[in-house]
């Protein structure tokens, strides 16, 4: 760790001592590229999931879901700007311009894949650097239930896969659609922002469009793919009502549909969804989804009792005929009974999840208790 902080702040300080002439000519140069890279090795050697460089801050680590600042002296507004702008394109360099962020993901060979969002705080840029993975993981890496294959293995449908940023949304859906590409001829179609996994044909084609360079948003692709006789559908985020509703039309008609929300719970799902539309249309879109839903699983991810490691905690609600009538008629308050009485189905709450990691010495009880949603239900669960 400390020959780690010794080059992390010889990066820096060579950064910060450049003049700021030299570093505006640098932007597209070597030395700034040759930087980066160095970081990026250094966070993938302290196992970090994610690298922020804010102006006016250390460079910062995310590790096991925790903020570690690393040594070193403060970025400079121009040290963001020399490692970041030769990441752009021209293109995405207007993006950042006009609308003051950017998303995207580059490769640096022999180092890795990586995803980047590029902001403005403070009048200067910062960025967040998400370190992805080199294989694509199954479930059983993800430590996720194994039932979940049987989601993968559906010919329509739309699978959820909700949780606050960072949980692994991206990851679970991943791992389902390589289930798909190892086991079935099918076509498969993926609109990402930006692509984060990619898939090598096996069993399967995996067409995969990234928003910004392949497309100009979601709704526009989601409608052309619907003419490209697609199998499975990836999504990865329903962001609007347009978008939404297109998802929903494709898993009513003979389409498995994979996708993300932002709720923290498999039964705000649902009315996430339908607060989308107008009232005047919620009684459609309540049928439609009864009828298209599948799955919803919704995960976060909890710290180890090691410390090591963080383990995901998850909540899935399978559409039974139960499910699809509560969800018709307008009955979402009682959806949680249903999840918690359908194990058969594969069902599980968040608090069964939680108790099923302290019962097995994954993660401790406290840990438990500080990420549930129901503090008597856990309790109850734990005995």
């Amino acid at each position: 760790m400390g020959e780690y902080d010794n080059e992390l702040s010889k990066i820096v300080a060579e950064l910060n001592r450049a003049a700021p002439s030299q570093k505006t000519a640098a932007v597209r140069g070597p030395a700034s590229t040759a930087s980066l890279d160095q970081l990026l090795h250094h966070a993938q050697s302290r196992d970090a999931s994610d690298i922020l460089l804010i102006a006016g801050a250390p460079v910062m680590l995310r590790i096991t879901g925790n903020l570690a600042q690393a040594a070193g002296p403060s970025l400079e507004p121009d040290d963001v700007r020399s490692l970041m702008l030769p990441l752009l394109e021209p293109a995405q360099f207007d993006e950042l311009q006009r609308k003051k962020s950017v998303d995207l993901s580059f490769v640096r060979e022999g180092i890795g894949r990586f995803r980047v969002n590029i902001h403005h705080q403070r009048g200067t840029l910062a960025a967040c650097i998400r370190l992805l993975p080199a294989r694509i993981p199954s479930l059983e890496s993800l430590h996720l239930p194994p039932s979940l294959a049987k989601l993968a293995e559906r010919r329509q449908g739309l699978v959820l896969v909700t949780g606050p940023t960072g949980c692994g949304k991206t990851s679970t859906l991943a791992a389902l659609i390589d289930i798909v590409n190892t086991r079935r001829a099918a076509h498969v179609v993926t609109i990402e922002d930006p692509v984060e996994y990619q898939h090598a044909n096996r069993s399967a084609i995996v067409e995969q469009i990234e928003v910004g360079r392949d497309t100009p948003d979601f709704a526009v692709t989601l409608r052309s793919i619907m003419r490209q006789t697609p199998d499975v559908i990836l999504v990865g985020e329903m962001r609007d009502a347009e978008t939404m509703a297109t998802v929903l039309s494709a898993a009513e008609t003979g389409h498995l549909v994979l996708s993300t929300l932002h709720t923290n719970d498999a039964v705000q799902a649902v009315s996430r969804i339908l607060d989308s539309f107008p009232a005047g249309n919620q009684p459609q879109i309540r049928q439609q989804l009864s009828l298209a839903l599948a799955a919803v699983i919704a995960q976060q991810l909890v710290p180890g009792a090691d410390g090591a490691m963080r383990w995901p905690a998850t909540e899935i609600m399978v559409a039974t005929d139960a499910v699809r009538a509560l969800v018709r008629k307008g009955e979402d308050h009682q959806l949680r009974s249903q999840i918690s009485v359908g194990r058969a189905d594969g069902m599980m709450t968040m608090e069964q999840s939680l108790a099923e990691l302290v019962r097995s010495g994954h993660i401790t009880r406290d840990t438990a208790l500080a990420h549930c949603f129901r503090t008597d239900d856990l309790q109850r669960y734990l005995g």
